[in-house]
């Protein structure tokens, strides 16, 4: 009798039907996923070229522009304001400068001044000082100081700093003990008659060479009067005439009288007229120039009987 035909076996798990059976690798592999913190995370190390002696040069060179930034700023606002050449759109530098940088009233005389400044420390520094400023705030403090002092109280803040660009703070503090250390007594009296020394001070701009009368006697500065008002000036920019009494009381007078008068709304011709009666240097009017006094007093009803 034949045999039925054995049955065929009974097909796989497809999971296994084309494949072997996963190896100890794969496993791993699925724990891994499974249990992502204990992943390696490979990262190709790239190498970064070291620069080149152009580009070392060209980076300090880079780096300079924008450390004298401030500088170059301050030497075009200077040339810009001596030269006028803001006039065919603006009256005033002040005005120009803030509808065309929107800088505030004071903020071009700050940079002028720094720019000053570090001209003077360039050139008056110690060769082996090569630590210059960064920014007009750090050199704000040197202003109270004369020009040849100024130098001093840079290396020794740049001394401070650790060998590094001082920060404002730092020069204030070198200024202030530089300033207790070499402190003069204000000697001025009310009604003294002393000549206003711009030098390189912006906010005394067409001020130099007036006299001015005291009005107020301050620690490290006094409070004066000239033609256009009353300015506080610091005493290294003030000289005393050493006049007598009876010719500082002339020149209250002539002050009084030239103060009365003038005003920004005057003609051109008239207001330099009155801006240089107030730089003679001399207790008193000479004929002429009471004439000249006389006649805009009489033209704009403010005449003053001396």
């Amino acid at each position: 009798m034949t045999k039925p035909p054995r049955k065929r076996n009974k097909a796989t798990s497809s999971a296994f039907s084309d494949s072997t059976l996963p190896d100890d690798q794969d496993l791993e592999d699925i724990s891994l996923q499974e249990n992502p913190a204990l992943a390696t995370i490979n990262v190709t190390a790239v190498e970064v070229p070291e620069l080149t002696e152009q580009e070392i040069s060209d980076r300090l060179h880079l780096e300079r522009k924008v450390e004298r930034a401030f500088f170059e700023a301050g030497k075009a606002l200077m040339e810009l304001r001596e030269r006028r050449l803001y006039r065919s759109t603006h009256k005033t530098f002040e005005d120009y400068c803030q509808d065309r940088f929107g800088y505030s009233r004071r903020q071009p005389y700050h940079l002028i001044e720094a720019a000053v400044i570090f001209d003077n420390l360039v050139e008056k520094c110690e060769r082996s000082v090569h630590i210059f400023p960064t920014n007009e705030w750090q050199v704000r403090p040197l202003t109270k100081l004369d020009p040849d002092i100024q130098p001093e109280a840079w290396q020794q803040a740049v001394e401070s700093a650790n060998g590094k660009v001082p920060s404002h703070r730092i020069v204030k503090d070198v200024v202030q003990r530089i300033m207790e250390r070499t402190k003069v007594p204000n000697t001025y009296q009310l009604g003294e008659v002393c000549q206003i020394l711009a030098k390189d001070n912006p906010e005394l701009r067409g001020k130099g060479g007036c006299w001015a009368i005291v009005s107020a006697v301050n620690e490290f500065s006094c409070t004066v009067r000239v033609w256009d008002g009353e300015y506080t000036i610091g005493l290294q920019y003030l000289k005393s005439y050493n006049y007598l009494p009876t010719e500082c009381e002339q020149m209250q007078v002539i002050c009084d009288r030239i103060s009365r008068v003038y005003s920004d709304s005057l003609e051109e011709t008239v207001k330099s007229l009155l801006q240089l009666l107030g730089k003679v240097n001399r207790s008193y009017l000479t004929a002429v120039e009471e004439k000249l006094l006389n006649v805009v007093e009489s033209e704009y009803g403010r005449e003053i009987i001396p």
